[in-house]
């Protein structure tokens, strides 16, 4: 005999208390991305604090990526089952925790066991913002929550570069490192005790949940996960562990998304990719989080290898992207509520933009320092948010609130992989064709060098200006791969279902 399934609790009314609640749910969601982003910008010095080396270091990203990924794609289930407030309050709380922690770790396993439980901690936290988004927010201003959503993709990841310079250049304490969410924690912990309701916990759906399919989910997305963030270092498919992992994650990920698509309770209902405007949403998405990195990976990784730049000395550019977004997200929200705007119109141009963005990025010189870069920076800022928020309408516009839980997980999970993968891809593109480039100056330096009967000396120090060029050029072609997938999303954007702007409560149910 089964017991009644429990309805589901009713809908608050929104305002001052709640809008404060959902404020705490922003910042833990903030405060999640900048814990990711700049322990992994400050490696080098957390390195140097400990003596660790640079191998064995570099699985402190690794694990606290393996966390991240394996609980998004579930954390909205989880939030629904205990309650969003008491979900909320225990991540936070645990997060808190981790943070004043582990700068007293003085062993490589201890920080890899805290690191990894914070990145599993930490995870749940950015897909309850939209969860909470689509399901507290009244329909005629949810489009301000997503917009808020998008700065946990637009303005977490710019900021976390100057914050890293912050404390490791200005301040001289890496600990900060880890310390700096511990005030955000408490101000999001005060706000989301205060300001979210209390839903009754529905202990009876752990009955119900797809257990099998969990298990093999999480442990398919952890070995994709250690494959895609150990696949550079370790030259991919020429190592075993790279191997392993990628075809074993891909087994298990496979057979578990069987299990969820054929399961009557599923953690992540894929049937909903059948929708037209979702299906094509997600794949846009990935491809976005990949040109974002033409902002916040090429300029400062050009600048610390040919000018020498530490982040604070780059931070500005990414302050130029980040900062807008405060701003930018909710003026792009506002727009797309105008009758005579077509978001997919919007999206196009955002997409014109970045494209821009990266063709004037393309070129760049060896000569170039951080103002060269501004109006680059300038394109981005402009294009993120219209390309992710008119993104977000278009995709969430055909999901009804109560599929909101499993909308939060799959894109989430897509967020996670989608800046992963970026990242790996662009970095071994940067290493395959500075190695190019150099190969080819350096055969025309040694036959100049011949030609001209250049001393040894000579030859030594023009091979430094070839080793500039090289990583000048790398960059140069990186920002032109990144431009033409801009472009080529364009037609993509445009075959989405057109939705009209939500201007009226009573078009929700259209």
């Amino acid at each position: 005999m089964t017991s009644a399934p429990t309805a589901a609790p009713p809908q608050p009314v929104f305002g001052l208390r709640l809008a404060l609640g959902l404020t705490g749910v922003f910042i833990a969601a903030i405060m999640a991305g900048l814990n990711s982003r700049v322990a992994s910008l400050a490696l080098m010095d957390i390195r140097g604090a400990h003596g660790f080396g640079v191998d064995p270091a570099s699985w402190l990203d690794t694990v606290y990526l393996v966390g991240e990924v394996a609980v998004q794609p579930f954390a909205a289930w989880f939030a629904i089952t205990f309650s969003l407030r008491r979900y909320q309050m225990a991540l936070i709380s645990a997060a808190t925790v981790l943070a004043l922690l582990l700068p007293f770790a003085q062993s490589l396993p201890t920080m890899l066991a805290l690191r990894s439980l914070q990145g599993i901690v930490v995870g749940g936290l950015i897909p309850t913002l939209m969860m909470a988004a689509l399901r507290f927010l009244p329909f005629k201003i949810r489009l301000h929550g997503l917009a808020l959503y998008a700065m946990t993709a637009t303005l977490a990841p710019n900021l976390a570069v100057w914050l890293a310079g912050v404390w490791t250049d200005q301040l001289f304490d890496w600990r900060w490192l880890y310390w700096q969410i511990v005030p955000l924690g408490l101000l999001s912990l005060v706000l989301c005790a205060w300001g979210l309701p209390q839903d009754p916990p529905r202990h009876e759906r752990f009955g119900q949940g797809n257990w099998v399919g969990h298990v093999l989910l999480v442990m398919g997305l952890a070995l994709l996960a250690v494959g895609m963030s150990q696949g550079v270092r370790l030259n991919w498919f020429h190592s075993p562990l790279i191997t392993g992992a990628m075809v074993g994650g891909l087994i298990a990920t496979a057979i578990g998304l069987v299990s969820e698509w054929h399961h009557p309770s599923p953690f992540m209902r894929l049937q909903l990719l059948a929708r037209r405007n979702l299906a094509l949403g997600f794949t846009l998405f990935i491809g976005l989080l990949v040109l974002f990195l033409s902002g916040a990976l090429l300029p400062i990784h050009f600048l610390a290898e040919v000018q020498g730049y530490r982040p604070l000395q780059s931070g500005v550019l990414s302050l130029i992207i980040g900062l807008p977004q405060l701003v930018l997200g909710s003026l792009v929200a506002l727009m797309l509520y105008r009758p005579w705007v077509d978001a997919r119109k919007v999206l196009a141009m955002g997409l014109a933009l970045l494209a821009l963005s990266c063709w004037l990025g393309a070129q760049v010189t060896g000569e170039w320092m951080w103002r060269q870069f501004v109006t680059v920076q300038a394109l981005q800022a402009l294009g993120q948010p219209m390309a992710v928020v008119s993104l977000l309408f278009l995709s969430t516009s055909v999901v009804q609130p109560a599929e909101g839980p499993f909308i939060s997980g799959m894109i989430n999970m897509l967020r996670a992989f989608g800046a992963a993968m970026g990242s790996a891809l662009i970095t071994q593109m940067m290493l395959e064709r500075g190695r190019f480039h150099s190969e080819m100056l350096l055969d025309n330096l040694g036959r100049a060098a011949g030609a001209l009967g250049l001393r040894d000396d000579q030859v030594v120090a023009l091979s430094d200006t070839v080793a500039t060029q090289a990583t000048t050029l790398a960059t140069a072609d990186a920002y032109r791969v990144l431009g033409v997938l801009a472009l080529v999303l364009i037609p993509l954007a445009l075959c989405f279902n057109r939705v009209a702007p939500p201007r009226l409560p009573s078009r929700s149910t259209e």
